[in-house]
């Protein structure tokens, strides 16, 4: 019997064993260090140089890659700062940025200036104020709104339109500069041709679906209501096929066949999100997400083989 109690304490005491920490798949890591916007980035910037026949330095690439690591860096802190802990929007990737909060603030500094810096040795005073107006509009729009909306449970749709547009107008911006683009919309003073180019156009409508996406499929899940899972598929899905059904029609009027490669990869992305919109429910959010990553980048070697055919 005294043994019995004795032994009883001493198992008290003894520690719960810990369960061993779950190894991240290697596929995340660009989600969570939030390289995978800055990678597409540049792939399309090199897809709008190749449509508008341009030869650009490496400091393009550079500058617009580190100024997009910066500014994703930088809404994943503020997302930590102002949401709680518990909160159902915070996924990995957040987890991560609270972890290395500091190095991560560090980093988000450097980046940025490394692109301020690159963008001065590589890239004309005046040209880059001229296109650099909109862009930073929209990024201030961007990050007023996210604040703004941080305390809402709802998709918020303006501040993923000022997304897409900062995120396509960025990209497209270095290839436009001196390209001396495009027919009748050369009547439209820089940067506001770049604006209303068709080619930038197609891209946002692009970016503003993908970032919406994860947005969808997250409120897909918050609810068992296959009604309310059915409107979220439609929500997405329309503007989906629109897009696609427009950068056909675009591709058949390319009269120089320069941009057709462009609106097919456009299309391809879009035929990409739509059939990871249909199969949702067999991936986590965290594999949707890279594959929403990847919808934008598996176009790049069918573009490669139409513009050298």
């Amino acid at each position: 019997m005294v043994w019995g109690l004795a032994n009883r304490d001493l198992v008290g005491k003894v520690p719960a064993p810990r369960m061993p920490e779950r190894r991240t798949p290697l596929w995340l890591w660009p989600n969570l260090l939030s390289l995978d916007a800055p990678i597409v980035a540049m792939v399309w910037l090199f897809m709008f140089q190749k449509i508008w026949l341009q030869v650009l330095p490496w400091g393009y690439y550079a500058a617009l890659g580190l100024a997009v690591w910066g500014i994703y860096i930088i809404d994943r802190i503020l997302d930590v700062k102002m949401l709680s802990p518990s909160d159902s929007r915070l996924g990995p990737r957040h987890e991560f940025h609270r972890k290395h909060l500091r190095a991560m603030s560090i980093l988000a500094v450097l980046v940025v200036c490394g692109s301020i810096i690159v963008a001065g040795f590589h890239i004309s005073f005046g040209p880059l104020i001229d296109y650099g107006k909109p862009v930073i509009f929209l990024v201030v729009g961007f990050f007023s709104l996210t604040v703004f909306s941080k305390q809402e449970q709802e998709i918020p749709h303006l501040r993923n339109v000022f997304a897409g547009l900062a995120f396509a107008y960025g990209t497209a911006m270095g290839a436009h500069m001196w390209s001396g683009k495009a027919g009748i919309i050369d009547l439209v003073h820089p940067p506001f041709n770049l604006l209303i180019a068709p080619e930038m156009l197609s891209f946002a409508v692009l970016c503003m679906l993908n970032i919406s996406a994860i947005h969808f499929w997250e409120h897909s899940r918050s609810s068992s209501d296959p009604d309310f899972k059915a409107a979220h598929e439609l929500a997405l899905t329309l503007p989906l096929v629109l897009l696609g059904s427009v950068c056909i029609l675009l591709a058949a009027l390319d009269e120089e066949s320069r941009s057709r490669p462009f609106y097919y990869a456009v299309l391809i992305s879009a035929a990409l999100l739509y059939i990871a919109n249909r199969e949702r429910s067999r991936f986590s959010i965290d594999a949707l997400r890279v594959i929403a990553d990847a919808a934008m980048l598996v176009p790049l070697p069918v573009f490669l083989a139409m513009t050298r055919s």
